[in-house]
């Protein structure tokens, strides 16, 4: 019997998290690709324009409460049918938070700050070594935050697999 809070849970559990995945996932190979391609000083100045921009409600909302939705639709699942439906959410709630938050609030957001705190306009040869430096570093640990929130929604859909099963 389908439990309408369950699958209202794990549905936008699963949409919170797919979007945030796929908001790192473009990043990773389409806006820092782009980005590289024009010159560091504009790189520069569109990346700190994104960094802004991207702190708006939706954007905040679902990367904050997608772990909290997830979490809670385990618990809604353990109390309904049992841990054997339950554990993957809360694996996936784990996931997200060890594998996005963490990486954004330790290092993507720290070196979004000292992105914004650099004045390179008048020397292009520094602005190309800061973004080069940065722009590095930023996509690998992006890329892995994308990596993490994949797996948080294959460990979903896997809960959801189970819960369909009885299991």
């Amino acid at each position: 019997m389908i439990y309408l809070p369950v699958a209202a849970s794990a549905a936008l559990s699963m949409l919170m998290t797919a979007g945030m995945a796929g908001t790192f996932f473009g990043f990773s190979v389409g806006v820092m690709p782009g980005l590289n391609a024009a010159g560091a000083s504009s790189a520069i100045d569109a990346m700190n324009a994104v960094n802004v921009r991207i702190q708006n409600p939706v954007f905040l909302a679902a990367f904050v409460l997608a772990p909290v939705v997830t979490a809670g639709t385990g618990a809604l699942l353990l109390s309904r049918s049992g841990s054997g439906a339950a554990w993957p959410f809360f694996a996936a709630a784990a996931v997200y938070a060890v594998g996005v938050i963490l990486p954004t609030a330790a290092v993507n957001v720290p070196m979004n700050d000292a992105l914004a705190a650099v004045a390179v306009h008048g020397d292009p040869a520094e602005a190309a070594r800061i973004w080069s430096d940065y722009s590095a570093r930023w996509t690998a640990w992006n890329t892995g935050r994308a990596a993490a929130g994949a797996v948080s929604l294959l460990l979903m859909g896997y809960g959801v697999y189970r819960w369909g099963r009885g299991s």
